[in-house]
């Protein structure tokens, strides 16, 4: 399971710098823009000179509304400013043709301009709160539009998570539909070190956390701090660890 961490600008980037070894991706967004909130071009590539350069730069697009060729050129503008990895907030999408169609534009944007780039279908597991596609069309959403991940997040940050709105089992679901469609399952929205257990009892391949990982596990007030994300990511190598010897023994 791959650790991906949201920083919210250029200082909190270099303090993932510092605990580089103990995180896989990178994660540029503006929390108080949104679940996934885009920041500014500039703070991507300030991000991306101050972060070691084996760790992949992440940036959100934004909570999108539909709008195909809108979200196209912002996609590209991520790109171009040194993000590898993509993810477009499915917001204003109630249908998931129209999630399908914003995501065409954008593979086509970002995978003209760099083949290797790795595109996100983000959708909301909370969806039912903002009228936004179901959660659990987001894998095939991302197959049919070329896309390299699904992912759920929460659209609205109020001390609720992932698992308040999906389950535990339909995230499993969730994970072997992605998973069927040949694509990597991304799944965050307000994750703690208690849920770290069932996410990698379901094979979650990608978890983002940005709270966890701050001070006082607050993601607008708090700021990400080193030694959270190492007692973080500690965590997540135990269950690794401990899913795998259970695994084994079933075998």
């Amino acid at each position: 399971m791959l650790l991906l961490i949201s920083p919210d600008g250029v200082e909190e980037a270099l303090d993932c710098a510092k605990a580089a070894d103990h995180l896989d991706i990178v994660d540029v967004k503006k929390p108080d823009e949104g679940s996934l909130g885009a920041n500014y071009p500039w703070v991507i590539k300030e991000i991306r000179e101050a972060v070691p350069a084996d760790k992949p730069v992440s940036a959100t697009v934004g909570d999108v509304p539909y709008k195909p060729g809108t979200v196209a050129q912002a996609a590209l503008g991520a790109v171009v400013s040194g993000a590898t990895y993509i993810k477009v907030g499915l917001y204003g999408c109630t249908t998931p043709d129209q999630a399908v169609d914003v995501m065409r534009g954008v593979v086509r944007a970002v995978k003209d301009y760099r083949p290797d780039a790795f595109v996100v279908a983000s959708g909301y597991a909370d969806a039912h709160r903002i009228g936004c596609v179901n959660p659990l069309a987001l894998p095939d959403i991302a197959r049919r539009s070329g896309s390299d991940a699904a992912m759920l997040d929460t659209a609205v940050k109020d001390g609720t998570g992932l698992f308040d709105h999906v389950p535990p089992e339909s995230c499993a679901e969730f994970v072997r539909r992605a998973h069927d469609a040949g694509l990597l399952a991304a799944l965050a929205g307000s994750v703690k070190r208690a849920d770290l257990g069932e996410l990698t009892r379901i094979g979650t391949d990608i978890v983002g956390v940005r709270g966890a990982v701050c001070e006082g596990g607050d993601r607008t007030a708090g700021r990400i701090r080193p030694e959270l994300v190492a007692d973080f990511r500690a965590e997540m190598d135990r269950h690794a660890r401990e899913h795998g010897a259970t695994v084994t023994v079933a075998g």
